[in-house]
Parts: structure tokens; sequence; C-alpha cells
């Protein structure tokens, strides 16, 4: 559990690195939006509700890379084109969120936020994860990056996501709230830079 000062410097230095982050990024991302709305013909704001802190719903921001409306599963990438896959790979697509931190929903570390009928269905120790903000990044994220190529190879990718990868993330961000220290906010942040241009 995250004490009352850990939450405090966890939250300063979001909003910090934010407004660090956010005037470099707006010039590559309006490039990148005005090419990825020409690409898919539509635009290319895309909103969706997840389900953030204590259980309270919000309405999360990304870059729309698909055609379709489904942002499910990691199973819908084919619904899109070389640039969109790009910009998903390269985690792109979640810029926005820097908004839904400075907001106050979300953190760069944290629990991914779920869609309604997953995190706020969880019961006893398991709402634990529900004690800080989804974050853009997360130790499941990490180990789960390539969760789209791991459904693809199986018979029944909702089933296996259900009862295989979605426990293992419920376990992996418990312990990652029961044993929260700030510097392992900074290891995750790092290996994610690392990974999305790898």
């Amino acid at each position: 559990m995250l004490s009352q000062k850990q939450r405090l410097i966890k939250r300063g230095f979001d909003v910090l690195l934010c407004m660090v982050v956010l005037p470099v990024l707006v010039i590559p991302f309006t490039l990148i939006f005005l090419l990825m709305a020409i690409s898919l013909n539509r635009w290319a704001w895309f909103q969706q509700l997840r389900i953030g802190q204590y259980g309270r719903p919000f309405t999360l921001y990304k870059l729309r890379t698909l055609r379709g409306e489904l942002h499910e599963f990691g199973l819908e990438t084919e619904d899109t084109n070389s640039l969109g896959r790009w910009v998903r790979n390269t985690h792109i697509d979640e810029w926005p969120q820097l908004l839904n931190i400075l907001k106050g929903d979300m953190s760069f570390v944290g629990p991914r936020p779920d869609l309604p009928g997953y995190a706020d269905t969880l019961h006893g120790e398991d709402r634990l994860i529900l004690d800080v903000k989804p974050g853009i990044t997360g130790p499941a994220s990490l180990k789960y990056r390539s969760e789209s190529r791991i459904l693809k190879k199986q018979s029944n990718p909702h089933v296996y996501y259900h009862k295989v990868i979605w426990p293992d993330k419920v376990q992996i961000n418990k312990t990652y709230v029961k044993n929260y220290c700030f510097s392992l906010d900074l290891q995750l942040l790092f290996k994610t830079f690392v990974y999305a241009f790898k």
C-alpha cells in the first residue's frame, strides 16, 4: 500500500514529467495525428470508458489506429495499416493519455486501465490494484507487451485471456502495489522506453 507521502511524490513526478514532455511531443503528435486521420480516412482521436482508481470510470484518450471500433483485446491489429501498426508498436497511440495524467485520472506507471467488466468486478484482496491510479505502463503491460501475438496463437483467444492472461495480470499488479517504491516506477519507465524502440 502506498503511503500518503509516496502518493504525493508519485503525483508530483507525474505532473512534472508531463510538463516537460508535452511541449516536446506537441508537434510530432500533431503530424502523426494528421497522417493517421488521412490514412484511416476518419477522425483520429479515440475515447473509451475505462475503470480507474477505486473502480471509478473515466474517459481514456488514445490516438485511433484501427478502422473499426473494437479496442478490447490485441486481436484487432489486422484492422489497420502499416502506419497504424507502427504507432501501436511504439505506443505513440498512448501519448494522449498525458492529458489523463494531468487531469488526475492516470499515472505514468500503474496497472493498465481496464474496460468495464474486469477490474471493477474484482473481489477481496484482488481489489488492491484499484488503490492506485492506472498507468500508461506497468509491470503487467511490459510482460504482455506482445499480447496480440500470444492471443493469435490460441484457438480461443477470449477464453485464454480470461483464464490465463487476466488472472496473471491481477497477480502482477497486486505485487506492484504491495511492494511499491518510487525507484520501481523509474525502472519500469526506462524499460518501457527501451522496448518501445527496439
